[in-house]
């Protein structure tokens, strides 16, 4: 296929009447006539050799191969408004624009919300726009960064994409205030014996593997995509949860749990923003990313924790 040839126009029709599934809508979103979204619909058709749209009674639903590309052209459109917006020089004291990072709950808890206070003082045209982490992330690295602006993620889980190192943590375990059968210490037989919280992701992975490594499969009573709500899942009961010594610092006053340290040498946390190439030397990109360092270089030394 021979991309010059192509009228990148299209992309902008395309992703319009696979949304709105009707001409006239289409075109009034995009500031088209109803003749002209036709015959951009014309267009596309010949291109891809597909109705894309067919009438079904008296409304229009997708075809197989539109249902296909509805989510490949959002993709498709994000990554060339990215493309076309970026710049040579930034002023983030006097722009107006958004961010949007993809982060756990974790990451915004601990990290998102230093960040957002920062910028809300140094730049205060600035948005952000935090979205949670899709399943798809290890399987579909690519595709999610080409569409966003940074991924915060430990170390361990995706690779061979830039990154900046924010911050470090470590892994502690909550239980109840009240638990029947733990003292001051958990034994790795208590891991093996007492039913599990967990954060039902497998962004933890690093984690999750020396577990393994160490013959301890968790018995997990209950999973939450959420890591903000492991305390509340552990008070009260037999269960253990593995958390981040930052989060429960966080959030252990918030319900009747202790923290206590792991029965073993647990890896350390390294978070990270991940980004796509595509943004390196954008001028926008780059003072995001300084600035992440620097809010990330604040936080206190995870020795303390």
């Amino acid at each position: 296929m021979n991309l010059a040839r192509l009228d990148l126009n299209l992309v902008v029709a395309l992703r319009a009447l696979l949304e709105e599934r009707n001409v006239t809508r289409a075109g009034q979103r995009v500031g088209l006539s109803q003749p002209a979204m036709s015959a951009a619909l014309a267009r596309l058709r010949r291109h891809f050799d597909d109705d894309l749209l067919a009438r079904v009674g008296a409304h229009y639903e997708l075809t197989a191969l539109g249902q296909v590309l509805l989510d490949r052209t959002t993709t498709a459109y994000d990554v060339l408004e990215r493309l076309f917006a970026s710049q040579a020089h930034f002023d983030p004291a006097g722009e107006s624009r958004e961010f949007r990072l993809v982060a756990s709950d974790y990451a915004v808890a601990v990290f998102g919300t230093e960040l957002a206070r920062v910028v809300h003082e140094e730049a205060p045209g600035i948005r952000l726009r935090f979205s949670q982490t899709p399943p798809t992330v290890v399987d579909d690295t690519a595709t999610l960064l080409s569409a966003t602006d940074g991924l915060l993620m430990p170390h361990g889980v995706i690779s061979d994409f830039p990154a900046t190192d924010l911050y470090e943590d470590r892994w502690v375990f909550l239980v109840a205030d009240d638990h029947p059968s733990v003292d001051e210490r958990l034994t790795r037989q208590d891991l093996a014996r007492l039913p599990w919280v967990t954060y039902q992701r497998t962004y933890d992975a690093p984690a999750v593997r020396q577990l393994g490594m160490l013959g301890v499969e968790p018995r997990v009573e209950v999973s939450v995509d959420s890591f903000q709500l492991l305390p509340l899942l552990v008070a009260g009961t037999r269960r253990i949860a593995l958390v981040q010594a930052r989060l429960a610092r966080l959030l252990a006053p918030l319900a009747a749990v202790r923290v206590l340290e792991p029965p073993y040498e647990a890896v350390p946390l390294r978070e990270a923003m991940w980004w796509h190439p595509v943004h390196t030397h954008d001028a926008a990109h780059i003072w995001l990313r300084e600035t992440a360092a620097r809010v990330g270089g604040r936080l206190s030394d995870v020795r303390s924790l």
